[in-house]
């Protein structure tokens, strides 16, 4: 980083607030009482982020007799689903690329699924009037490299080829620039519907709310800390009590499962994120971006960034921390180095918003696994189903995720547990330390395929065809 860009990104951090923007909101409800004592229910829900949510909502919408009781570890939002840049996608498999390189045959059901998935998230806003300031306006891959533009235009030939480009339109450098205007953009690939705008800590409290109004029972500060057959049941000990419960659905994502078994197959990335102040008629008119399009650039380091509802910019990604150990840990939720990294990449990308500042700054854990799309599984003879992994894409596939888990605990065969989407696991990650070497390399290459025209090094090449990855 040259010494001006260094000092003019330092000084636009110098006010930022190192707390999630989404999360200071005031609107944001108290907490919840944590459980105290014996609990009984027909179904446990374990987390308070929108796994656990959208299952918990979706239990009591299948049966409302149904009994529901929900257990949070902090507070309902505060990890991902306070901290994630707020993009709610209709793709279930990581994008179509990834889903196209592992379940070619079954694309189209999985798109039309990822659809009618992100639909039924539409209408429920709309039903229980969740103030999540939603927007459907789509997101904007971006070319930034000569070669992402052919890869863009391979992919949108892919698509049409297959009858699924219905909605997305590729962009010529002018044509993307007339969309929002940066110097680096030199083409891209507007998907006009299969993308959602929201704020994502109001989704959660709005869903929330809704558990609430149809009588699930909730629980804060009240963490899942240990899982035992009961008889025809499951019991979940907490720090005060216990739940004991006929099914169990474990929405913990990065956070250690309550199936031990589990664990290997996910790893905690961490991800960061800046939002500016509020910008300025003048600012605003200087970047263009007046259809509020996510966007995303295509390298293997990427950013992702888009428009809050007050005119702010959020500006993420790029770096993908992984600490030796592979544990969830607080002080890994900022890092300063990373901060200065995406605020010089803000300013080139936006040359003219120089002398805006940023307002917030701050990191999480994304529950990353090796296929980069959620898996499924049950255990306990069926009586505890879990979904994890689902990789940076969760805030619209959670839902996806809480149908699968229900349709498990009943032991319905269905369109969804038919896919071998659901019926199948990715590779788990290696012991330490083979997992963060690997990881290290991974990440190593990935640069320097950025570095290089996007050319994948043989490491790559045979992760490629091992079915492994690294991704946030």
């Amino acid at each position: 980083m040259a010494p001006v860009a260094m000092r003019l990104a330092a000084q636009s951090l110098s006010d930022a607030q190192p707390v999630p923007f989404w999360l200071e909101d005031p609107g944001k409800p108290g907490a919840l009482p944590a459980l105290t004592g014996t609990e009984k229910t027909d179904l446990l829900v374990v987390g308070g982020g929108y796994s656990g949510l959208w299952t918990a909502l979706l239990a009591k919408e299948r049966d409302p007799s149904r009994d529901v009781v929900l257990i949070e570890g902090r507070e309902v939002g505060w990890a991902a689903s306070g901290r994630n840049g707020g993009f709610c996608a209709a793709s279930l498999t990581h994008g179509f690329g990834n889903g196209l390189a592992r379940w070619p045959g079954e694309l189209s059901k999985l798109e039309r699924l990822g659809e009618r998935n992100l639909d039924g998230i539409e209408e429920a806003v709309a039903r229980y009037g969740f103030d999540c300031e939603f927007e459907r306006t789509g997101e904007i891959d971006v070319a930034t490299e000569p070669y992402q533009v052919e890869e863009l235009t391979e992919v949108y030939e892919e698509l049409d080829r297959l009858g699924l480009a219905d909605g997305v339109e590729l962009l010529d450098r002018d044509a993307v620039r007339a969309e929002v205007d940066s110097p680096t953009f030199l083409g891209g690939m507007w998907d006009k519907r299969g993308v959602a705008m929201l704020h994502p800590a109001k989704l959660a409290w709005g869903l929330k709310q809704a558990c609430l109004d149809l009588g699930v029972r909730i629980y804060e500060n009240t963490p899942g800390l240990r899982m035992v057959s009961v008889g025809a049941g499951m019991g979940v000990h907490t720090p005060y009590g216990k739940v004991l419960a006929g099914r169990v659905a474990l929405g913990t994502n990065v956070f250690p499962s309550l199936v031990k078994r589990v664990r290997p197959y996910t790893v905690p990335v961490y991800d960061y994120a800046l939002v500016t102040e509020p910008l300025s008629p003048e600012q605003l008119a200087s970047i263009g971006w007046k259809n509020r399009q996510g966007l995303g650039d295509s390298a293997n380091q990427f950013h992702y960034f888009r428009i809050t509802a007050d005119h702010r910019i959020l500006w993420g990604g790029y770096d993908a921390i992984y600490r030796y150990g592979g544990k969830v840990q607080a002080e890994m939720d900022h890092r300063p180095e990373t901060y200065l990294k995406l605020a010089e990449h803000f300013f080139r990308c936006f040359p003219q918003l120089e002398g805006l500042r940023f307002s917030h700054a701050w990191g999480g854990a994304i529950d990353t696994c090796s296929r980069f799309s959620a898996f499924f599984g049950t255990a306990h003879q069926g009586k505890v189903a879990y979904a994890a992994g689902f990789t940076g894409l969760g805030v619209g596939a959670t839902r996806f995720g809480g149908d699968v888990m229900l349709d498990l605990l009943a032991g319905e065969r269905t369109e969804r547990t038919d896919l071998e989407m659901v019926r199948s696991k990715p590779l788990p990650f290696p012991p330490e330390p083979v997992a963060w070497a690997g990881i290290g390399i991974t990440k190593w290459s990935l640069a320097r395929a950025d570095e290089n025209g996007g050319r994948r090094n043989l490491w790559l090449k045979t992760m490629d065809k091992l079915g492994l990855g690294f991704d946030s």
